[in-house]
């Protein structure tokens, strides 16, 4: 029975802190085993830990909602509304420090406003990607940022100019949005029902 808790108890502590000796006889697994578990990644869990915690308190207050209303107030086009989805994501990502709260609260924002312009809601999950996800990685304090200065050792700004699916994937999106290339639009009655709901509400 001593036996059985000291196995587990040793199997615990490689989980959290891995193995410290290298006698696995092959030099890659020695390596990977040998990185400092779950401890070695606890500074870059912090700081997304720390990251969702204002983020979901600006959300819930509605500080979030009240910039993306204000910049809706010049979205008249099709293109506008697309920009004006960049530049909310492009804010999410610098203010919550998070990828995934500029891709669900722009998502919840626009999923409407895309509905009442005419577009299909897949129109909106490709501007979610190229703007939210995509620029992630280039902001040094976002979740993404810290993860690529951990895993790469280098600072974001260092690759930024080498990034070009990420500088450029924003920029084709715009373009799209004002030329109405690839723009899929909804069905007339889809439209017709997502405005009826909206009056109904």
């Amino acid at each position: 029975m001593d036996h059985s808790r000291n196995g587990w108890h040793r199997v615990d502590r490689s989980r959290v802190r891995a193995w410290n000796t290298g006698k696995t006889g092959v030099a890659a697994v020695d390596s990977l085993l040998s990185r400092g578990g779950m401890e070695s990644m606890m500074g870059t869990v912090s700081l997304i830990l720390v990251a969702l915690s204002p983020g979901g308190v600006m959300e819930a207050s509605g500080m979030l909602n009240a910039i993306a209303l204000k910049i809706l107030t010049y979205a008249r086009s099709t293109g506008s509304t697309v920009l004006a989805t960049f530049f909310t994501c492009i804010f999410c990502n610098l203010a919550t420090g998070d990828q995934y709260l500029s891709i669900v609260i722009p998502g919840r924002i626009y999923k409407d406003i895309y509905r009442e312009k005419g577009l299909h809601p897949k129109n909106l999950s490709r501007c979610l990607e190229d703007f939210g996800t995509l620029t992630s990685p280039l902001v040094p304090w976002n979740t993404c940022g810290a993860f690529m200065t951990s895993a790469l050792g280098i600072h974001p700004f260092a690759y930024l100019p080498y990034a070009f699916l990420n500088l450029i994937n924003p920029l084709v999106s715009i373009f799209y949005g004002y030329t109405g290339f690839t723009m899929e639009k909804l069905e007339p009655q889809i439209t017709d029902g997502a405005a009826e709901d909206g009056k109904t509400a």
